[in-house]
């Protein structure tokens, strides 16, 4: 055993640890990491905005590969930093854990809370300009290869390029992402408008102009009614309820609050929440405080207007949000989230402030506006009526599912013990039973699926539970449904998705991720469920010795005849040459293969499905948990999980098929 002493602890210093694991800073090197580089240089500027400093923020794909943001702000402090004795603006962006959101002094509310932003944009980038414009002088500092500064500076200050009025002030990034680390450096421009939409609809008033110089477009986002409008945009396509989003605003405390949100003919509920403006998918306290404060109010209306007799039980919580779509946007001075995600908020006075304000300003616009209220109390009536006809129906197939004939499909593992057991949901019998035979029997169970489980969206839960597969689904995972959903019961540590890798495969999974986003989200936000992938191809080939690769360079430019022999051994090239095989897993990473003149491909099998492999192939593949490869199933954004769920799932065509097409071009660059 060799000696483990202090040499052996390595220290990465200043931006080393970024480059060296990307991952645990921006998510991932894939698209979704590029383009959380400028999200973090964005968020510097809009914090500017919330500071009340900011009024614009233009935001350019330029032609050579580069992104450029600039702000109005008051520009990023180019005096000496006292611990650091280096211009402010270089230890913005070179040192981690650095900046202004540490001290509510300059940030009296931050959506970016840990200082490692700007600086992990410049670790991951090849090449970064900033200028700032401060008390009448533009100063500029430039850096190169992950944040290595190459601005000379004069007597410790940064060079002044030019000048400017001192009320023009702010701050302009350009960055340059790094190919070396991010496995395409291609922006996708639908993806920075959309989020622009959104910046726009959570900052009231604030201009976002954005332009494509590759394309030649420019569009200006700003909206004067803020989530109001946000509302208003997601309920484009659908039947609401009422006209005009309602917009309930106020202070309690130290926290604003705003609240919007509009009544639908949907099934489901859809509640987005933000605080500081980032979109808290798991929810947490401001949610729990909007649906106590909306359930209190709405039983007591009913109650005082006669929809709800002295016999009748309360609104069930569920039965008053039933088509309900709303945006809580919360500022507060200092949030708790819980986790770097920064996925659900923890603040005990959200809950408060949220249920204060919504309470008292929300029975105001209802008292002057009784039809409105009136046509919402009655859709909570038949949700009531719907619910109590639904829970009939759940009881009774709650009831069926031990019953139900699992034991001819679900192939249980011996182990009872959660946290170390798995459950693959796979398609048809054939490849359930390639996979039974492969699995580790303890650990790993096998529910084979009987056609396409039926597609739930706006399907209530009465029909849903009738569907055989899904009721199987319940039964396997032992958690429950709807109001009966208990986490705690799950059987499995991992839910995992393995279909084929072929169109069937594809449409099988959207089926099952929307069964799951739509009635059982809380395995989705516990990171339970989980997609296998499978390799397409096989790969046969052989290694090319650098001779023999030079012989062929030298033969396709006729410097050598064909028939000319070669100059080493044959007995030497042939151990120059190793037979080998490989998986690969889509037809990009084939076409790359093909291209490496280190190797020579022998064979091609193509795996039409998980039926045709063997189970040796199988294990080494999929499910063997030191070799495969699973994709965790997460979400970022509601309002865009919600949005492409409905416009894939539901019969409303024509925005399936633009949505199809806007998306195909770039269907090859998140491998």
């Amino acid at each position: 055993m060799s000696e483990y002493t202090g040499k052996e602890i390595v220290v990465l210093e200043g931006l080393e640890a970024v480059r060296k694991r990307p991952g645990m800073y921006i998510g991932s090197t894939g698209s979704r990491g590029l383009h959380h580089l400028i999200w973090e240089i964005l968020d510097n500027a809009i914090d500017e905005q919330l500071a009340g400093f900011c009024s614009e923020i233009h935001i350019t794909l330029q032609k050579d590969g580069g992104v450029c943001i600039e702000d109005n702000g008051r520009g990023v402090p180019v005096d000496i930093h006292p611990t650091q004795k280096i211009p402010t603006v270089r230890v913005v962006y070179t040192v981690l854990h650095a900046g202004g959101k540490f001290n509510s002094t300059v940030y009296k509310v931050s959506g970016g809370l840990h200082g490692v932003g700007s600086s992990v944009v410049n670790a991951l980038s090849s090449h970064m300009i900033v200028e700032v414009r401060r008390n009448g002088q533009v100063y500029r500092d430039e850096y190169e290869n992950g944040g290595h500064p190459v601005t000379k500076l004069e007597n410790g200050q940064l060079p002044v390029i030019g000048k400017c009025t001192k009320s023009n002030t702010g701050t302009k990034v350009t960055f340059y992402p790094d190919a070396e680390i991010f496995e395409t450096i291609t922006f996708k421009p639908e993806v920075i408008k959309k989020k622009l939409k959104e910046i726009a609809f959570l900052n009231k008033n604030l201009k976002l102009i954005y332009k494509n110089e590759n394309e030649n477009e420019t569009i200006t986002y700003q909206e004067e009614f803020g989530i109001q409008s946000f509302v208003s945009y997601i309920n484009r396509e659908a039947v609401t309820l009422h006209p005009t989003p309602i917009y309930i605003e106020g202070t309690s405390g130290d926290i604003e609050v705003e609240v919007a949100f509009q009544y639908t003919n949907s099934f489901s509920e859809q509640i987005n929440p933000y605080c500081n403006r980032i979109n808290v998918v798991d929810g947490g306290t401001l949610v729990t405080g909007f649906k106590t404060a909306l359930t209190r109010v709405m039983n007591q209306y009913a109650r005082e207007l006669g929809i709800l007799k002295d016999k009748d039980e309360n609104f069930d919580g569920k039965d008053i949000r039933n088509g309900l779509v709303a945006i809580i946007s919360i500022k507060h001075p200092d949030p708790q989230f819980e986790g770097q995600t920064k996925t659900k908020l923890g603040n005990t006075d959200a809950k408060t402030a949220v249920d204060d304000v919504f309470s008292t300003e929300v029975q105001r616009y209802f008292d002057k506006n009784v039809e409105i209220l009136r046509a919402i109390l009655e859709n909570s009536m038949k949700s009531y009526n719907a619910r109590k006809a639904s829970d009939k129906a759940r009881t009774a197939v709650l009831k069926q599912l031990n019953d139900v004939d699992t034991k001819s499909k679900l192939a249980s593992c011996t182990s009872r013990k959660p946290e170390e057991c798995e459950v693959y949901i796979v398609e048809g019998d054939s490849a359930g039973g390639t996979v039974k035979t492969a699995r580790n029997r303890k650990t790993q169970a096998v529910l084979p699926l009987r056609g396409k489980i039926l597609n739930v969206e706006k399907a209530t839960l009465e029909k849903i539970l009738l569907n055989n597969e899904i009721k199987s689904m319940i039964a396997a995972f032992g958690c429950g449904i709807g109001d009966d959903f208990d986490i705690s019961k799950l059987r499995y540590d991992k839910i995992i998705i393995l279909t084929d890798a072929d169109v069937d495969g594809a449409h099988i999974s959207t089926l099952l991720l929307t069964f799951f986003y739509r009635f059982m989200p809380e395995l989705i936000y516990a990171g339970k469920i989980y997609r296998g992938l499978p390799p397409l191809y096989k790969v046969d080939y052989e290694t090319v010795s650098q001779a023999a690769k030079q012989r062929e360079e030298d033969i396709a430019l006729g410097l050598i005849s064909p028939d000319e022999e070669p100059e080493e051994p044959v007995s030497k090239k042939k151990k120059g040459k190793k037979k080998l095989s490989r998986y690969v897993f889509n037809d990009f990473e084939l076409e790359k293969f093909r291209k490496n003149k280190s190797y020579k491909i022998t064979g091609i099998q193509r795996y039409k499905g998980l039926g045709e492999m063997d189970a040796e192939q199988l294990w080494e593949t999929t499910l063997d948990p030191e070799s495969r490869i699973l994709a965790q199933i997460s979400i970022s954004d509601t309002v865009d999980a919600d949005e492409v769920t409905t416009t894939l799932m539901s019969s409303n065509v024509p925005p399936r098929r633009e949505f199809i097409m806007s998306e195909a071009k770039y269907a090859n660059l998140d491998i």
